[in-house]
């Protein structure tokens, strides 16, 4: 899933970058301004196959270009674009782990309530590389140096503690579905007898009608 912003103005440094410059040019040859359009589209949405698209370029031929001896500045500038995208899906994904991710209960085929559902190892992994001092430990395997936490170890078992310590009961959450469920019942049967007044006030109307009649 993509995660849009909008593209970077002209006077962003971004797209200062020293374009490389064909030495003869051809009618279809990525020039310096379709360089800066595709730069502006991939910080936009992060996605070299859609930027690409965006510039009715190959990812064949940007990628050709990106390598020859000149085109330094656009490589470094692709980097600095997809840099952004990345950061911008880090923001995405630590909302997640702090907000949750919502999810339906059925019930005879049907969405009768929701809950909250927050992914465990999407917050190991944002509290490892956002507060690695404080949530890392030692040791080889992992990136820099570190290893991921591993159950049965006081690291990885105090930042569960922590974690479920912010989460509600299971009482707490079937409580809070069969409120729900209780609430859709209510307004199952309020509708009903609304339905069935209407009825009644319809087949009274008739009735007073043909006795007026």
């Amino acid at each position: 899933m993509a995660f849009f912003e909008e593209e970077p103005a002209a006077d962003d440094p971004l797209l200062g970058f020293a374009p490389y410059i064909h030495a003869v040019p051809r009618r279809n040859s990525i020039t310096p301004e379709r360089q800066r359009a595709f730069i502006a589209a991939l910080a936009g949405c992060g996605i070299v196959t859609q930027a690409a698209r965006s510039i009715g370029a190959s990812l064949e031929a940007l990628y050709r270009l990106r390598h020859r001896k000149g085109a330094e500045g656009f490589a470094a500038a692709w980097e600095r674009a997809l840099d952004r995208g990345v950061l911008r899906l880090e923001d995405c994904a630590l909302e997640r782990a702090i907000r949750g991710e919502e999810r339906p209960v059925a019930s005879q085929g049907k969405v009768v309530a929701t809950y909250l559902r927050h992914d465990t190892a999407l917050m190991l992994f944002l509290l490892r590389h956002r507060r690695a001092q404080r949530y890392a430990e030692g040791g080889g395997g992992g990136i820099g140096g570190r290893r991921d936490p591993q159950p049965g170890s006081a690291l990885y078992e105090r930042i569960v503690a922590d974690y479920k310590a912010r989460q509600p009961s299971s009482e707490e959450v079937i409580e809070s579905i069969n409120a729900k469920i209780e609430r859709i019942r209510q307004r199952r049967l309020a509708h009903a007898a609304e339905l069935a007044e209407e009825q009644e006030r319809i087949a009274q109307e008739e009735m007073e009608g043909y006795w007026g009649t």
